[in-house]
Protein backbone atom coordinates (compact mmCIF):
# COMPACT_ATOMS: atom_id res chain seq x y z
CA UNK A 1 0.00 0.00 0.00
CA UNK A 2 1.10 3.71 -0.91
CA UNK A 3 1.67 6.29 1.58
CA UNK A 4 -1.07 8.02 -0.09
CA UNK A 5 -3.34 4.79 0.54
CA UNK A 6 -2.37 4.65 3.51
CA UNK A 7 -4.10 7.44 5.06
CA UNK A 8 -6.84 7.94 6.98
CA UNK A 9 -8.63 11.14 6.78
CA UNK A 10 -9.04 11.12 10.66
CA UNK A 11 -9.42 14.71 10.80
CA UNK A 12 -12.91 14.70 8.89
CA UNK A 13 -14.32 13.71 12.32
CA UNK A 14 -12.16 16.28 14.36
CA UNK A 15 -13.78 18.58 16.78
CA UNK A 16 -10.18 20.80 17.30
CA UNK A 17 -9.99 23.04 20.37
CA UNK A 18 -7.31 26.13 19.61
CA UNK A 19 -4.74 26.96 22.62
CA UNK A 20 -3.25 30.20 22.63
CA UNK A 21 -0.57 29.00 25.25
CA UNK A 22 0.45 32.60 26.72
CA UNK A 23 -3.23 33.16 27.73
CA UNK A 24 -4.80 30.11 28.25
CA UNK A 25 -3.42 28.83 32.27
CA UNK A 26 -0.45 29.82 33.97
CA UNK A 27 0.71 26.76 36.23
CA UNK A 28 3.74 28.69 38.06
CA UNK A 29 2.15 32.11 38.65
CA UNK A 30 5.03 33.82 36.66
CA UNK A 31 1.60 35.89 34.51
CA UNK A 32 2.62 33.82 31.32
CA UNK A 33 0.91 30.23 30.63
CA UNK A 34 2.61 27.39 30.01
CA UNK A 35 2.41 23.74 28.94
CA UNK A 36 2.06 22.22 32.42
CA UNK A 37 -1.15 24.39 32.98
CA UNK A 38 -2.51 23.13 29.71
CA UNK A 39 -1.84 19.88 30.64
CA UNK A 40 -3.80 20.16 33.87
CA UNK A 41 -6.71 21.16 31.75
CA UNK A 42 -6.99 17.93 29.66
CA UNK A 43 -9.72 16.75 31.20
CA UNK A 44 -11.64 19.59 30.96
CA UNK A 45 -10.96 20.24 27.20
CA UNK A 46 -11.83 16.37 26.70
CA UNK A 47 -14.84 16.75 28.76
CA UNK A 48 -16.35 19.32 25.91
CA UNK A 49 -16.49 16.37 23.15
CA UNK A 50 -13.03 17.73 21.56
CA UNK A 51 -11.08 15.46 19.97
CA UNK A 52 -8.07 17.28 18.96
CA UNK A 53 -6.08 20.12 20.44
CA UNK A 54 -4.13 23.04 17.80
CA UNK A 55 -1.59 24.48 19.59
CA UNK A 56 -0.53 27.78 19.01
CA UNK A 57 3.29 28.07 18.75
CA UNK A 58 5.19 27.26 21.29
CA UNK A 59 8.91 27.47 20.23
CA UNK A 60 11.88 29.18 21.62
CA UNK A 61 11.14 32.95 19.93
CA UNK A 62 11.98 36.84 20.69
CA UNK A 63 8.63 37.09 20.76
CA UNK A 64 7.68 40.20 18.56
CA UNK A 65 5.00 38.57 17.06
CA UNK A 66 3.46 36.21 19.72
CA UNK A 67 6.07 33.12 18.68
CA UNK A 68 5.29 33.22 14.81
CA UNK A 69 8.91 35.06 14.80
CA UNK A 70 10.65 31.06 16.09
CA UNK A 71 14.16 31.56 16.79
CA UNK A 72 14.74 27.64 17.47
CA UNK A 73 12.14 25.16 15.92
CA UNK A 74 13.31 22.15 18.43
CA UNK A 75 13.05 24.11 21.70
CA UNK A 76 10.01 25.33 23.54
CA UNK A 77 10.02 29.37 24.72
CA UNK A 78 11.42 29.00 28.20
CA UNK A 79 8.36 31.14 30.04
CA UNK A 80 5.88 28.20 28.32
CA UNK A 81 8.10 25.17 29.50
CA UNK A 82 10.90 22.73 27.86
CA UNK A 83 11.19 20.16 25.04
CA UNK A 84 10.27 17.77 28.09
CA UNK A 85 6.83 19.56 29.05
CA UNK A 86 5.86 19.11 25.53
CA UNK A 87 6.84 15.58 25.51
CA UNK A 88 5.00 15.20 28.37
CA UNK A 89 2.21 17.12 26.97
CA UNK A 90 1.99 14.74 23.78
CA UNK A 91 1.51 11.91 25.72
CA UNK A 92 -0.80 13.07 28.55
CA UNK A 93 -3.17 13.64 24.67
CA UNK A 94 -2.52 10.25 23.60
CA UNK A 95 -3.88 8.56 27.40
CA UNK A 96 -7.07 10.57 26.71
CA UNK A 97 -7.31 9.93 23.05
CA UNK A 98 -6.78 13.61 22.46
CA UNK A 99 -4.58 14.05 19.10
CA UNK A 100 -2.22 17.03 18.96
CA UNK A 101 -1.37 19.48 16.17
CA UNK A 102 1.19 21.91 15.82
CA UNK A 103 1.84 25.48 14.28
CA UNK A 104 3.83 25.17 11.41
CA UNK A 105 5.56 28.11 10.78
CA UNK A 106 7.96 28.13 7.60
CA UNK A 107 7.66 31.01 5.48
CA UNK A 108 9.69 32.84 7.60
CA UNK A 109 12.01 33.03 10.52
CA UNK A 110 12.86 35.13 13.32
CA UNK A 111 16.07 37.27 13.07
CA UNK A 112 17.36 36.18 16.31
CA UNK A 113 17.27 32.37 14.49
CA UNK A 114 20.95 30.80 13.24
CA UNK A 115 19.84 30.47 10.15
CA UNK A 116 19.57 34.75 9.62
CA UNK A 117 22.59 35.29 12.38
CA UNK A 118 24.49 33.06 9.75
CA UNK A 119 23.02 34.47 6.72
CA UNK A 120 23.37 38.13 7.29
CA UNK A 121 27.22 37.91 8.16
CA UNK A 122 28.45 38.42 4.60
CA UNK A 123 27.58 37.62 1.23
CA UNK A 124 29.56 34.56 0.82
CA UNK A 125 28.64 33.00 3.87
CA UNK A 126 26.84 29.27 3.29
CA UNK A 127 23.43 30.60 4.23
CA UNK A 128 23.10 33.77 2.73
CA UNK A 129 20.78 32.21 0.12
CA UNK A 130 18.42 30.84 2.67
CA UNK A 131 16.98 34.07 3.02
CA UNK A 132 15.53 37.04 0.30
CA UNK A 133 18.45 39.20 -0.39
CA UNK A 134 18.41 42.15 -3.20
CA UNK A 135 20.74 44.93 -3.96
CA UNK A 136 18.59 48.71 -3.89
CA UNK A 137 17.22 50.88 -6.17
CA UNK A 138 17.94 53.86 -6.88
CA UNK A 139 15.29 56.58 -7.45
CA UNK A 140 16.07 58.34 -11.19
CA UNK A 141 15.73 61.98 -10.18
CA UNK A 142 16.51 62.27 -6.73
CA UNK A 143 19.06 59.44 -6.64
CA UNK A 144 17.75 58.32 -3.28
CA UNK A 145 18.25 54.88 -2.24
CA UNK A 146 15.24 52.56 -2.35
CA UNK A 147 13.55 48.86 -2.17
CA UNK A 148 13.32 46.27 -4.57
CA UNK A 149 10.15 47.15 -5.25
CA UNK A 150 7.17 48.33 -3.68
CA UNK A 151 5.39 45.60 -1.59
CA UNK A 152 3.83 46.16 2.31
CA UNK A 153 4.87 44.58 4.56
CA UNK A 154 2.84 43.93 7.91
CA UNK A 155 3.30 47.04 9.99
CA UNK A 156 2.00 49.36 6.65
CA UNK A 157 5.71 49.59 6.13
CA UNK A 158 7.96 48.30 3.06
CA UNK A 159 8.25 44.84 3.02
CA UNK A 160 12.42 45.49 2.71
CA UNK A 161 14.71 46.29 5.44
CA UNK A 162 18.54 47.39 4.27
CA UNK A 163 21.14 45.91 5.74
CA UNK A 164 24.29 48.56 6.36
CA UNK A 165 26.84 45.45 6.85
CA UNK A 166 26.23 43.65 3.65
CA UNK A 167 24.75 46.83 1.82
CA UNK A 168 21.32 44.68 0.47
CA UNK A 169 17.86 44.65 1.49
CA UNK A 170 16.27 41.62 3.16
CA UNK A 171 12.66 40.64 2.55
CA UNK A 172 9.79 40.23 5.11
CA UNK A 173 6.08 40.53 5.03
CA UNK A 174 5.73 40.58 8.42
CA UNK A 175 7.69 42.20 10.92
CA UNK A 176 11.35 43.01 10.05
CA UNK A 177 12.36 40.96 12.43
CA UNK A 178 10.68 38.04 10.49
CA UNK A 179 13.07 37.58 7.44
CA UNK A 180 11.15 35.36 4.75
CA UNK A 181 13.10 32.26 4.00
CA UNK A 182 14.00 31.96 -0.18
CA UNK A 183 12.61 28.27 -0.47
CA UNK A 184 13.90 28.34 -4.06
CA UNK A 185 17.29 27.04 -2.43
CA UNK A 186 17.19 23.39 -1.97
CA UNK A 187 19.17 22.75 0.78
CA UNK A 188 16.96 25.60 2.96
CA UNK A 189 14.05 23.42 2.23
CA UNK A 190 15.28 20.02 2.59
CA UNK A 191 16.22 21.43 6.44
CA UNK A 192 12.73 22.87 6.89
CA UNK A 193 11.36 19.46 6.06
CA UNK A 194 13.56 17.13 8.62
CA UNK A 195 13.96 20.06 11.10
CA UNK A 196 10.56 21.48 11.44
CA UNK A 197 7.50 18.89 10.20
CA UNK A 198 9.49 15.20 10.87
CA UNK A 199 11.21 16.27 14.13
CA UNK A 200 7.53 17.04 15.68
CA UNK A 201 5.84 14.06 13.86
CA UNK A 202 8.41 11.73 15.38
CA UNK A 203 7.85 12.95 18.34
CA UNK A 204 4.27 11.58 18.05
CA UNK A 205 1.94 14.89 17.25
CA UNK A 206 -0.97 14.64 14.90
CA UNK A 207 -0.41 17.44 12.18
CA UNK A 208 0.07 20.91 11.97
CA UNK A 209 -2.06 24.13 11.21
CA UNK A 210 0.29 25.42 8.57
CA UNK A 211 1.04 29.56 8.78
CA UNK A 212 0.78 31.71 5.78
CA UNK A 213 0.92 28.45 3.30
CA UNK A 214 0.23 29.89 0.12
CA UNK A 215 3.24 32.86 0.63
CA UNK A 216 6.11 29.98 -0.01
CA UNK A 217 7.08 30.53 -3.65
CA UNK A 218 7.24 34.04 -4.52
CA UNK A 219 8.53 35.42 -8.16
CA UNK A 220 11.33 35.95 -8.01
CA UNK A 221 12.02 39.17 -10.60
CA UNK A 222 10.13 40.75 -7.12
CA UNK A 223 7.44 42.79 -9.49
CA UNK A 224 5.70 45.76 -8.08
CA UNK A 225 2.35 45.28 -6.43
CA UNK A 226 -0.52 46.96 -7.91
CA UNK A 227 -1.15 50.45 -6.75
CA UNK A 228 -4.47 49.69 -5.02
CA UNK A 229 -3.85 52.86 -2.70
CA UNK A 230 -2.75 55.84 -4.48
CA UNK A 231 -2.14 57.60 -1.11
CA UNK A 232 0.30 55.28 0.03
CA UNK A 233 3.64 54.40 -0.16
CA UNK A 234 3.79 50.52 -0.13
CA UNK A 235 0.95 48.28 -1.54
CA UNK A 236 -0.67 45.73 -0.55
CA UNK A 237 1.14 43.13 -2.88
CA UNK A 238 -1.11 39.76 -2.22
CA UNK A 239 -1.90 39.48 -5.18
CA UNK A 240 2.00 39.26 -6.49
CA UNK A 241 3.35 36.76 -4.18
CA UNK A 242 0.30 35.11 -2.82
CA UNK A 243 0.26 31.62 -4.65
CA UNK A 244 3.45 31.58 -6.67
CA UNK A 245 4.86 29.63 -9.51
CA UNK A 246 6.28 26.53 -7.29
CA UNK A 247 3.66 26.47 -4.36
CA UNK A 248 2.02 23.33 -5.53
CA UNK A 249 5.56 21.63 -6.01
CA UNK A 250 6.90 22.46 -2.98
CA UNK A 251 3.16 21.27 -1.00
CA UNK A 252 3.37 18.26 -2.71
CA UNK A 253 6.76 17.50 -1.61
CA UNK A 254 5.45 18.36 2.13
CA UNK A 255 2.30 16.25 1.34
CA UNK A 256 4.73 12.92 0.98
CA UNK A 257 6.22 13.53 4.33
CA UNK A 258 2.42 14.11 5.86
CA UNK A 259 0.76 11.21 4.39
CA UNK A 260 3.54 8.63 5.88
CA UNK A 261 2.81 9.61 9.15
CA UNK A 262 -1.22 9.85 8.68
CA UNK A 263 -0.97 13.36 9.50
CA UNK A 264 -3.26 16.24 8.93
CA UNK A 265 -3.03 19.71 7.49
CA UNK A 266 -4.89 22.88 8.03
CA UNK A 267 -2.85 25.68 5.83
CA UNK A 268 -3.73 29.15 6.45
CA UNK A 269 -4.51 30.70 2.72
CA UNK A 270 -4.97 34.14 2.60
CA UNK A 271 -6.38 35.91 -1.04
CA UNK A 272 -6.90 32.75 -2.89
CA UNK A 273 -10.85 33.35 -3.61
CA UNK A 274 -11.11 30.91 -6.29
CA UNK A 275 -13.01 27.81 -5.77
CA UNK A 276 -10.66 26.27 -8.27
CA UNK A 277 -7.48 27.64 -7.21
CA UNK A 278 -8.52 26.16 -3.60
CA UNK A 279 -9.42 22.64 -4.33
CA UNK A 280 -6.32 22.52 -6.05
CA UNK A 281 -4.71 23.18 -2.56
CA UNK A 282 -6.89 20.60 -0.53
CA UNK A 283 -7.67 17.83 -3.65
CA UNK A 284 -7.22 14.63 -1.63
CA UNK A 285 -5.90 12.87 -5.03
CA UNK A 286 -3.06 15.72 -5.48
CA UNK A 287 -2.01 15.14 -1.48
CA UNK A 288 -1.11 18.68 -0.28
CA UNK A 289 -2.93 19.62 2.61
CA UNK A 290 -5.97 18.16 4.04
CA UNK A 291 -7.97 20.80 4.58
CA UNK A 292 -7.39 24.91 4.41
CA UNK A 293 -8.93 28.09 6.24
CA UNK A 294 -10.59 30.14 3.92
CA UNK A 295 -11.49 33.55 5.21
CA UNK A 296 -14.49 35.12 3.63
CA UNK A 297 -16.32 35.41 7.29
CA UNK A 298 -13.62 36.93 9.12
CA UNK A 299 -13.88 39.67 6.87
CA UNK A 300 -16.74 40.53 6.53
CA UNK A 301 -17.49 44.17 7.24
CA UNK A 302 -13.67 44.51 7.04
CA UNK A 303 -12.01 47.09 4.83
CA UNK A 304 -9.56 45.17 1.66
CA UNK A 305 -7.31 47.98 2.35
CA UNK A 306 -7.50 48.00 5.75
CA UNK A 307 -7.31 45.54 8.50
CA UNK A 308 -9.06 47.19 11.23
CA UNK A 309 -11.11 49.69 8.80
CA UNK A 310 -14.69 48.62 9.05
CA UNK A 311 -18.29 48.79 7.78
CA UNK A 312 -21.92 47.07 8.40
CA UNK A 313 -22.69 44.30 6.91
CA UNK A 314 -25.92 41.98 6.59
CA UNK A 315 -27.19 39.06 7.21
CA UNK A 316 -27.57 37.89 4.39
CA UNK A 317 -23.94 38.68 3.30
CA UNK A 318 -22.94 36.35 6.43
CA UNK A 319 -25.41 33.62 4.60
CA UNK A 320 -23.98 33.72 1.45
CA UNK A 321 -20.30 33.44 2.74
CA UNK A 322 -21.58 30.22 4.82
CA UNK A 323 -23.12 28.67 1.65
CA UNK A 324 -20.26 29.41 -0.66
CA UNK A 325 -17.56 27.63 1.39
CA UNK A 326 -19.92 24.50 2.69
CA UNK A 327 -20.42 23.81 -0.94
CA UNK A 328 -17.72 24.18 -2.60
CA UNK A 329 -16.39 20.56 -1.92
CA UNK A 330 -19.48 19.30 -3.24
CA UNK A 331 -18.55 16.51 -6.17
CA UNK A 332 -14.26 16.63 -5.57
CA UNK A 333 -12.62 14.85 -2.76
CA UNK A 334 -11.50 18.17 -1.35
CA UNK A 335 -12.96 18.83 2.70
CA UNK A 336 -14.14 22.37 4.41
CA UNK A 337 -13.74 23.66 7.38
CA UNK A 338 -15.85 25.50 10.01
CA UNK A 339 -15.14 28.14 12.38
CA UNK A 340 -15.91 31.72 13.70
CA UNK A 341 -12.93 31.93 16.03
CA UNK A 342 -8.72 31.87 16.44
CA UNK A 343 -6.34 33.60 17.92
CA UNK A 344 -6.07 36.37 14.50
CA UNK A 345 -9.99 37.22 15.05
CA UNK A 346 -12.56 39.39 17.09
CA UNK A 347 -14.81 37.14 19.42
CA UNK A 348 -17.66 35.78 17.51
CA UNK A 349 -20.35 36.85 19.71
CA UNK A 350 -18.75 40.39 19.84
CA UNK A 351 -18.98 40.03 15.49
CA UNK A 352 -21.84 38.10 14.56
CA UNK A 353 -24.15 38.40 16.98
CA UNK A 354 -24.86 40.52 20.63
CA UNK A 355 -22.09 41.20 23.32
CA UNK A 356 -25.00 43.20 25.62
CA UNK A 357 -24.78 41.69 28.93
CA UNK A 358 -28.70 40.03 28.60
CA UNK A 359 -27.74 38.63 25.23
CA UNK A 360 -24.32 37.16 25.58
CA UNK A 361 -25.08 33.86 26.67
CA UNK A 362 -27.98 33.62 23.98
CA UNK A 363 -25.89 34.59 21.14
CA UNK A 364 -23.19 32.10 22.23
CA UNK A 365 -25.49 29.22 22.26
CA UNK A 366 -27.46 30.37 19.03
CA UNK A 367 -23.80 30.65 16.95
CA UNK A 368 -22.62 27.00 18.87
CA UNK A 369 -25.73 25.47 17.09
CA UNK A 370 -25.06 26.70 13.77
CA UNK A 371 -21.64 25.63 13.80
CA UNK A 372 -22.26 22.49 15.04
CA UNK A 373 -24.81 21.70 12.49
CA UNK A 374 -22.39 22.64 9.55
CA UNK A 375 -20.32 20.15 7.61
CA UNK A 376 -16.15 19.99 7.73
CA UNK A 377 -14.09 19.62 10.39
CA UNK A 378 -15.17 22.18 13.05
CA UNK A 379 -12.46 24.38 15.09
CA UNK A 380 -13.73 26.36 18.34
CA UNK A 381 -10.74 28.71 20.30
CA UNK A 382 -10.33 28.78 23.71
CA UNK A 383 -13.12 30.48 25.77
CA UNK A 384 -15.42 30.23 22.99
CA UNK A 385 -17.19 27.18 24.49
CA UNK A 386 -18.16 29.52 27.37
CA UNK A 387 -19.19 32.91 25.59
CA UNK A 388 -16.22 35.19 25.99
CA UNK A 389 -16.33 38.65 24.24
CA UNK A 390 -14.60 41.27 22.62
CA UNK A 391 -12.57 43.49 25.33
CA UNK A 392 -14.77 46.70 26.42
CA UNK A 393 -14.93 49.50 24.81
CA UNK A 394 -13.37 51.75 27.47
CA UNK A 395 -10.06 50.49 27.35
CA UNK A 396 -7.04 52.68 26.68
CA UNK A 397 -5.12 51.99 23.53
CA UNK A 398 -1.94 51.23 26.46
CA UNK A 399 -3.60 47.82 27.18
CA UNK A 400 -3.06 46.66 23.75
CA UNK A 401 -0.03 44.10 23.38
CA UNK A 402 -0.38 43.09 19.60
CA UNK A 403 2.19 44.39 17.67
CA UNK A 404 -0.18 45.31 14.43
CA UNK A 405 -2.39 47.45 17.02
CA UNK A 406 0.30 49.29 18.41
CA UNK A 407 2.05 49.86 15.40
CA UNK A 408 -1.93 51.24 13.78
CA UNK A 409 -2.45 53.64 16.72
CA UNK A 410 1.08 55.16 16.71
CA UNK A 411 0.68 55.28 12.98
CA UNK A 412 -2.62 57.04 13.14
CA UNK A 413 -1.37 59.52 16.18
CA UNK A 414 1.47 60.25 13.83
CA UNK A 415 -0.55 61.26 10.85
CA UNK A 416 -3.17 63.28 12.69
CA UNK A 417 -0.57 65.20 15.06
CA UNK A 418 -2.50 63.85 17.63
CA UNK A 419 -6.18 64.31 16.55
CA UNK A 420 -8.65 63.39 19.49
CA UNK A 421 -11.33 62.31 16.83
CA UNK A 422 -9.40 60.20 14.48
CA UNK A 423 -7.66 58.86 17.49
CA UNK A 424 -11.37 57.82 18.70
CA UNK A 425 -12.27 56.03 15.87
CA UNK A 426 -8.75 54.05 15.74
CA UNK A 427 -9.40 52.92 19.19
CA UNK A 428 -12.98 51.92 18.06
CA UNK A 429 -11.63 50.09 15.11
CA UNK A 430 -9.20 48.22 17.15
CA UNK A 431 -11.88 47.22 19.50
CA UNK A 432 -13.87 45.57 16.97
CA UNK A 433 -11.26 43.74 14.60
CA UNK A 434 -8.23 43.55 16.60
CA UNK A 435 -6.57 40.01 17.60
CA UNK A 436 -6.22 41.04 20.97
CA UNK A 437 -10.04 40.34 21.63
CA UNK A 438 -9.14 36.66 21.36
CA UNK A 439 -5.83 36.63 23.05
CA UNK A 440 -6.99 37.82 26.92
CA UNK A 441 -6.40 35.64 29.77
CA UNK A 442 -8.92 32.56 29.44
CA UNK A 443 -11.56 33.13 32.01
CA UNK A 444 -11.42 29.74 34.86
CA UNK A 445 -12.96 31.36 37.53
CA UNK A 446 -14.44 34.55 39.54
CA UNK A 447 -11.22 35.63 41.20
CA UNK A 448 -8.69 37.60 40.40
CA UNK A 449 -7.70 38.06 36.47
CA UNK A 450 -10.38 35.04 36.07
CA UNK A 451 -8.28 32.04 37.67
CA UNK A 452 -5.82 32.56 35.13
CA UNK A 453 -2.92 32.21 37.55
CA UNK A 454 -3.24 30.11 40.60
CA UNK A 455 -2.11 32.68 43.06
CA UNK A 456 -4.27 36.19 43.26
CA UNK A 457 -1.80 38.41 43.26
CA UNK A 458 -0.13 37.40 40.00
CA UNK A 459 -0.24 40.20 37.13
CA UNK A 460 -0.62 38.39 34.22
CA UNK A 461 1.14 39.07 30.84
CA UNK A 462 -2.29 41.08 29.62
CA UNK A 463 -5.27 42.51 31.13
CA UNK A 464 -7.98 39.98 31.53
CA UNK A 465 -11.36 40.65 29.75
CA UNK A 466 -13.10 42.98 32.94
CA UNK A 467 -16.45 40.57 32.30
CA UNK A 468 -14.58 37.55 33.24
CA UNK A 469 -16.63 37.51 37.02
CA UNK A 470 -19.92 36.79 35.20
CA UNK A 471 -17.89 34.71 32.71
CA UNK A 472 -16.35 31.94 33.36
CA UNK A 473 -15.65 27.89 33.59
CA UNK A 474 -16.78 27.80 37.22
CA UNK A 475 -19.76 29.44 37.05
CA UNK A 476 -20.99 27.67 34.25
CA UNK A 477 -19.92 23.85 35.05
CA UNK A 478 -22.81 23.12 37.06
CA UNK A 479 -25.51 25.61 34.89
CA UNK A 480 -27.64 23.51 32.33
CA UNK A 481 -28.46 26.68 30.60
CA UNK A 482 -25.01 28.06 29.93
CA UNK A 483 -22.89 28.06 27.18
CA UNK A 484 -20.28 25.82 28.26
CA UNK A 485 -22.93 23.00 29.18
CA UNK A 486 -24.98 23.95 25.41
CA UNK A 487 -21.51 23.19 24.02
CA UNK A 488 -21.34 19.92 25.12
CA UNK A 489 -24.63 18.78 24.26
CA UNK A 490 -24.42 20.39 20.99
CA UNK A 491 -21.07 18.41 20.40
CA UNK A 492 -22.57 15.01 21.06
CA UNK A 493 -25.84 15.95 18.70
CA UNK A 494 -23.43 16.45 16.22
CA UNK A 495 -21.31 13.26 17.19
CA UNK A 496 -24.49 11.40 17.15
CA UNK A 497 -25.38 12.42 13.65
CA UNK A 498 -22.15 12.88 12.22
CA UNK A 499 -23.12 11.56 8.65
CA UNK A 500 -26.00 14.41 8.67
CA UNK A 501 -24.53 17.21 11.10
CA UNK A 502 -20.72 16.96 9.97
CA UNK A 503 -20.75 15.21 6.75
CA UNK A 504 -24.24 16.30 5.01
CA UNK A 505 -24.84 18.51 2.53
CA UNK A 506 -26.10 22.14 3.08
CA UNK A 507 -28.82 23.87 1.40
CA UNK A 508 -29.50 27.45 2.76
CA UNK A 509 -33.31 28.06 2.54
CA UNK A 510 -34.81 32.02 2.09
CA UNK A 511 -31.69 34.36 1.62
CA UNK A 512 -33.24 37.05 1.65
CA UNK A 513 -34.29 36.94 5.03
CA UNK A 514 -32.08 39.88 7.14
CA UNK A 515 -33.20 38.17 10.74
CA UNK A 516 -33.37 34.74 9.84
CA UNK A 517 -30.63 32.22 8.77
CA UNK A 518 -32.64 29.44 7.96
CA UNK A 519 -30.47 25.73 6.65
CA UNK A 520 -31.28 21.98 5.45
CA UNK A 521 -28.72 19.30 5.31
CA UNK A 522 -29.05 16.36 3.21
CA UNK A 523 -27.27 13.32 5.15
CA UNK A 524 -24.11 12.18 3.80
CA UNK A 525 -24.89 10.02 -0.04
CA UNK A 526 -28.58 11.71 -0.28
CA UNK A 527 -29.60 13.38 -2.76
CA UNK A 528 -32.22 17.02 -3.36
CA UNK A 529 -35.69 15.48 -3.31
CA UNK A 530 -34.93 11.57 -2.06
CA UNK A 531 -36.65 10.20 0.94
CA UNK A 532 -33.43 10.40 3.33
CA UNK A 533 -32.97 11.95 6.54
CA UNK A 534 -32.51 15.80 7.16
CA UNK A 535 -32.21 18.45 9.42
CA UNK A 536 -33.09 21.96 9.53
CA UNK A 537 -31.03 25.14 11.81
CA UNK A 538 -33.64 28.09 12.55
CA UNK A 539 -31.44 30.74 13.74
CA UNK A 540 -32.88 34.31 15.06
CA UNK A 541 -30.07 36.68 14.45
CA UNK A 542 -31.65 40.12 15.90
CA UNK A 543 -33.00 41.37 19.51
CA UNK A 544 -36.46 40.39 17.93
CA UNK A 545 -39.02 37.64 18.32
CA UNK A 546 -39.64 35.70 14.84
CA UNK A 547 -41.93 33.08 13.69
CA UNK A 548 -40.71 30.07 11.58
CA UNK A 549 -42.26 26.92 9.79
CA UNK A 550 -40.36 24.04 9.21
CA UNK A 551 -40.25 23.51 5.73
CA UNK A 552 -42.17 20.47 4.12
CA UNK A 553 -38.22 19.50 2.42
CA UNK A 554 -37.11 18.27 5.90
CA UNK A 555 -40.00 16.52 7.37
CA UNK A 556 -42.40 19.74 7.86
CA UNK A 557 -44.84 18.48 10.72
CA UNK A 558 -42.80 15.17 11.30
CA UNK A 559 -39.82 16.89 11.95
CA UNK A 560 -38.72 16.60 15.46
CA UNK A 561 -36.65 18.82 17.83
CA UNK A 562 -33.34 17.69 17.61
CA UNK A 563 -31.23 20.56 20.15
CA UNK A 564 -32.50 24.12 21.05
CA UNK A 565 -30.10 26.65 22.00
CA UNK A 566 -32.81 28.23 24.99
CA UNK A 567 -34.91 26.29 27.34
CA UNK A 568 -38.59 26.03 27.01
CA UNK A 569 -38.77 27.10 23.36
CA UNK A 570 -41.82 27.23 21.28
CA UNK A 571 -42.71 25.59 18.36
CA UNK A 572 -42.83 28.46 15.12
CA UNK A 573 -41.15 31.30 17.73
CA UNK A 574 -37.85 32.11 18.60
CA UNK A 575 -36.63 34.45 20.98
CA UNK A 576 -34.09 37.36 20.26
CA UNK A 577 -30.94 35.00 18.90
CA UNK A 578 -32.05 31.45 19.72
CA UNK A 579 -31.67 28.55 17.77
CA UNK A 580 -33.00 25.39 16.80
CA UNK A 581 -32.25 22.30 15.22
CA UNK A 582 -35.08 19.45 13.87
CA UNK A 583 -34.53 16.25 12.66
CA UNK A 584 -36.17 13.75 10.20
CA UNK A 585 -35.83 10.52 10.36
CA UNK A 586 -38.17 8.88 7.69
Amino acid sequence: MSAKDARTFWFRDAVVYQIWPASYKDSNNDGIGDIQGIISTLDYVKSLGVNTIWLSPMYDSPQVDMGYDISDYQNVYPPYGTLQDMEELIRECLARGIKLILDLVINHTSDQHAWFQESKKNKDNPKRDWYIWRPAKYDAETGERIPPNNWRGALNQSAWTWDEATQEYYLHLFTPQQPDLNWTNDECRRTLYTDTIEFWLKKGINGFRVDTVNLYSKPMDFPDAPITDPDAKWQIGDSVFCNGPRMHEYLQEMGAIFAKYDAMTVGELPATPNVEDVIRYISAERSELSEIFQFDISILGRSAADFYATHPYTLKELKEVVERWQRFVEGTDAWPTVFLENHDLPRAISKYASDKPEHIAASGKMLALMETGLTGTLYLYQGQEIGMTNVPTTWSHEEYKDVIAINYYRDAATRSSNDPTVLKKTLEDINRQGRDNARTPMQWTAASNGGFSTDASTVPWMRANDNYTSINVAAQEDDEESVLAFYRKALAVRKQYASLLGRGEFRLLERDDQQVFKYVKIAEGGKDGDAGARAFAVLNFSDMPQEYQVPEEAGGSKARVLLGSLEDGQPGKLRAWEGRMYVYEP
